[in-house]
């Protein structure tokens, strides 16, 4: 078959600054095909319902557009895609503002994780959460459905629990979001993607929400094991692992996710909290 693109590419895998750049051409191919105005927000319903094959088209064909072959499996994530959309949509607004310039290219060396420096932090939550809907998890542990319905039943639990504590509340809500990601550790890919976004206390229940899960609590180190149960956070960590357990119900009413953003939006005045 007969390949378009097959002329003067150049081979080999693709580096972290070569993903970026083929997920930033792709993330302008998709806002291009929404038709989004500069002073527009993201349609994240646009997104949300985007076929795993629009992405891919878009990737391929940016990747073409900058001369490099690569193979499939070396291609960015949809993920790092959804992350250069915000990123685009940002600079674009800010284009508009200063002038015409046309949008830098993400800073070398910039990780996924620094998103959350220029994006406000609640479109990070909501770029996580989205995809969680698409991730069917196994109906023996999780009989519930879906991750996204899973982490607003976690939310609503926790938010009977400490109505109050925004902290407690982002880790509840945002535990899974690893989940959406490919790879096998979803503790540290969520840790990593909300990372700038949450504060440090937020970031460890989420790192070690697994960790007091029977198996993996006996399988820890005597070292770790210590560290976890003399953390300040050791009480609030079992209480999220409660939480975690029970959110697993079938049929359940629970918040929608701009129900419950909306609701931890308006706790943002406690002093605690320094974003």
């Amino acid at each position: 078959m007969h390949d378009k693109y097959k002329k003067r590419f150049r081979g080999g895998s693709a580096d972290d600054r070569l993903r970026r750049q083929i997920a930033l051409e792709a993330a302008r191919r998709l806002l291009d095909a929404f038709d989004v105005a500069r002073d527009d927000p993201i349609p994240l319903d646009r997104l949300r319902s985007a076929a795993e094959s629009d992405y891919y088209a878009a990737k391929r064909k940016a990747a073409a557009v900058l001369g490099h072959r690569v193979r499939p499996g070396d291609l960015p994530s949809d993920d790092e895609v959804r992350d250069q959309l915000v990123v685009l949509q940002r600079q674009r607004a800010a284009d508009d503002e200063e002038g015409d310039e046309p949008p830098p290219e993400p800073p070398e060396g910039l990780p996924a994780s620094s998103l959350a420096e220029t994006v406000e932090r609640f479109a990070v939550y909501r770029l996580r959460l989205l995809p969680l809907e698409g991730v069917k998890q196994d109906p023996t542990t999780h009989p519930e459905g879906d991750a996204l319905y899973h982490s607003l039943q976690v939310f609503h639990l926790a938010r009977e629990a400490r109505p109050y504590d925004e902290e407690f509340l982002l880790a509840a809500l945002l535990h899974d979001v690893g989940k959406a990601m490919a790879t096998k550790d979803h503790c540290a890919a969520a840790v990593d993607a909300l990372r700038g976004s949450v504060t440090d206390r937020t970031l460890w229940l989420i790192a070690h929400h697994m960790d007091l899960v029977s198996d993996r609590y006996k399988a820890l180190g005597a070292k770790q094991r210590r560290e976890i149960d003399e953390s300040e956070y050791a009480e609030d960590l079992k209480l999220l692992r409660e939480c975690d357990d029970a959110g697993r119900a079938t049929g359940v009413v629970v918040e929608s996710l701009e129900q419950a953003l909306d609701y931890i939006r308006g706790l943002e005045g406690e002093e605690y909290l320094d974003v």
